[in-house]
């Protein structure tokens, strides 16, 4: 579902607030896990089977929270547990505007939120355990990311570039006028 207007109107949705309850103002008490997960591409589970109905899934993603390094859905009369695989989101759609450090970019969630890359959503790039690879996120709200496909990061990493930063040549993204570094440039020129 892509909004009208581009980057614009996806800016003027993320201003306006869309995409979660006010959770971090709530602090109910801990009434157990459900079996509920979220898989490291974004599907949610009930009872180890794929939750069909997407309104029941933005519900469920609208009262997510992350404490301690884990994962709940809360009201504010009750918190319970979950479990997530990777990231509680997943980028699936990208739109770029722009070019060079004036670049923007914008990013679809599974459930149909748009996150415009700047100051409040930064994006990161993070070493793939036991391999050479790199996994990139990019931040929700309050403690929850979003993992970018794979599909879209190899078109993110299409429009990277070295730069300085800090005294040290990366292979990284420019967008919003802040560079992202991804890796450092000896691993990308090592490769060429």
């Amino acid at each position: 579902m892509s909004p009208p207007g581009g980057l614009d109107a996806i800016a003027a949705q993320v201003r306006g607030g869309g995409g979660g309850a006010p959770v971090h103002l709530w602090n109910p008490p801990y009434c157990g896990d459900l079996d509920i997960r979220i898989g490291a591409d974004g599907t949610w589970y009930y009872l180890k089977s794929p939750i069909g109905r997407m309104p029941l899934v933005k519900l469920f993603s609208s009262v997510l929270k992350r404490e301690d390094g884990r994962f709940f859905l809360v009201t504010p009369v009750e918190k319970i547990g979950i479990v997530v695989d990777d990231a509680p989101f997943a980028a699936v759609e990208m739109r770029v505007e722009g070019n060079g450090a004036g670049r923007r970019i914008a990013f679809r969630t599974q459930v149909d939120d748009w996150i415009e890359v700047g100051e409040d959503h930064p994006i990161r790039f993070e070493k793939e355990a036991g391999t050479d690879g790199v996994k990139p996120y990019v931040h929700v709200r309050g403690d929850l990311w979003a993992r970018v496909s794979r599909a879209l990061f190899h078109d993110l990493a299409s429009l990277g570039e070295v730069a300085v930063r800090d005294g040290r040549r990366w292979f990284g993204i420019s967008i919003a006028g802040t560079f992202y570094p991804m890796v450092d440039a000896a691993e990308i020129e090592g490769l060429t």
